[in-house]
């Protein structure tokens, strides 16, 4: 199984587009959505192609593919326009010998851990700034944002696999940080 990563879309056609593009040319099986699809937010300038009417059609087309948790922008209505959940506030997925907690990570993140054991990888959006933090007993990591990346990072998403996961550049596809199982100790 291969899964695509990505978050903080907030209405952003443009960068959607290129997202959903590269999810078929990655040839991921699915695609996690850590929230804030299609909001700006009140803190955020508008992202390029801000068009979230355009996201909800073009990511309703893929809504088999898709799996998703509730961002802080993101609200009830939202839910009544996109054709997948979106409201819970994390998720639990197991890929191979990984368990991964996902959250958006403006309620469950590295200071409110969710019930994460030795081993487990707790998955976040929110700060749109790519991480991988290895704590004690768990691994952390962000994608970073599709349309608004902050402290000078690319628009990104993340691939993951049984064996490996890799941060890439959504404009080149460019893979520009990796975390291989038996990193963690």
């Amino acid at each position: 199984m291969k899964l695509m990563i990505a978050s903080d879309i907030h209405g952003s056609f443009y960068y959607g587009r290129l997202m959903i593009e590269s999810f078929w040319r990655e040839k991921a099986d699915r695609l996690i959505l850590l929230g804030d699809i299609l909001y700006h937010g009140p803190r955020n300038e508008l992202p390029k192609g801000y068009a979230p009417k355009e996201v909800i059609t073009m990511l309703n087309h893929m809504k088999d593919k898709i799996l998703s948790v509730r961002g802080n922008c993101d609200t009830e209505v939202d839910q009544m326009v996109l054709e997948f959940p979106i409201m819970a506030d994390y998720a639990v997925v197991l890929l191979g010998s990984y368990m991964i907690y996902a959250s958006h990570g403006h309620k469950y993140n590295q200071k409110n851990l969710p019930p994460i054991q030795k081993g487990d990888i707790l998955l976040n959006g929110h700060t749109h700034i790519p991480k991988c933090v290895e704590h004690e007993n768990y691994v952390y990591m962000n994608p970073g944002s599709i349309s608004l990346p902050k402290e000078n990072s690319c628009h990104s998403y993340m691939i993951m696999s049984e064996t490996s996961i890799v941060w890439k550049d959504l404009e080149n596809g460019i893979e520009y940080l990796s975390w291989k199982k038996g990193d963690f100790a």
